[in-house]
């Protein structure tokens, strides 16, 4: 049960990322590579406040910061330079290398001894429980936030720029500040990711973020087929889908694990598991006339 019970807190850690994704590759159109620096600069940046023992409630803001800046500057090179958005983002990416391995002063950082968010607060007895209680609150307020901004003026000009962005232009807003923006909220809500799954590995390491965009990827691909199954229009309900399918990838990996599938093939499960996904609703099974 405890088996379950970690794939279920690793998807609600990879909530965030997935709904970074979400905002930069559905609303925007944009493929961000940053993602992969981005989280490991929000774990970097956790591991060496919490060794210094700096408090939690500095912590969170200056991670979303950190993120935050790293979109912004894939923005600022995308909009500003005219640089197509996939090279941006990988350009970020590899800086961000040099800066993580920098700010690390070693590959890797172990939080032994430390005070994290998870044992800030006692809602459980069992340390499991604990985390995964504490991690659903943090979850639901982030994606409260999230939904609440996409709900006002300013979030609706976000979804049309990505919708139309030569429409949204005429009405007078400035898209290139748009997609800055979006690309910045998208990164902070990823370094959020590296925030919470480096407390709950106890560690930070240099490599931690290679690949880890096809996690967010594979949760929104899920979440889109979900939503594209069900017709799903409200922007709650896409959200909560999203979500979602963070914790479905994450189950999909350790089922796949406890029927005893070789680690090696884990990747190529889970390929043909999305791969599953996403083809199923294309699928005519009707004969033709």
């Amino acid at each position: 049960m405890d088996f379950y019970l970690t794939a279920l807190i690793q998807g609600l850690c990879f909530s965030a990322i997935a709904l970074g994704i979400y905002i930069s590759m559905k609303i925007f159109n944009i493929p961000d590579i940053t993602t992969d620096g981005s989280y490991t600069l929000g774990g970097v940046v956790t591991a060496q406040f919490l060794t210094h023992h700096q408090p939690v409630y500095l912590v969170v803001p200056t991670v979303i910061a950190a993120g935050a800046l790293a979109g912004a500057l894939t923005g600022l090179i995308h909009t500003k330079l005219k640089i197509n958005a996939l090279l941006a983002g990988i350009l970020v990416m590899t800086a961000l290398y040099s800066v993580n391995l920098t700010l690390l002063g070693r590959s890797n950082i172990p939080l032994i001894n430390t005070t994290s968010i998870f044992t800030l607060i006692n809602i459980a007895t069992d340390p499991n429980h604990n985390t995964f209680w504490i991690l659903l609150v943090f979850v639901i307020i982030v994606t409260l936030l999230i939904g609440y901004l996409l709900k006002t003026d300013f979030g609706i000009a976000m979804r049309a720029t990505g919708n139309s962005e030569s429409m949204i232009r005429s009405l007078g807003v400035n898209t290139d500040r748009m997609k800055i923006t979006g690309l910045a909220l998208a990164n902070a809500l990823t370094a959020l990711s590296g925030f919470l799954i480096t407390q709950f590995q106890s560690f930070a390491d240099i490599n931690m973020g290679i690949g880890i965009v096809i996690v967010g990827l594979g949760s929104v691909i899920i979440a889109e087929t979900l939503i594209n199954w069900f017709k799903i229009t409200s922007v709650w309900l896409s959200l909560v889908l999203v979500l979602s399918g963070a914790i479905i990838f994450q189950f999909v990996l350790a089922i796949t694990l406890s029927i005893g599938v070789d680690a090696n093939l884990l990747k190529l499960v889970t390929a043909v598991f999305v791969l599953l996904i996403v083809s199923l609703p294309r699928l005519s099974f009707k004969s033709s006339s």
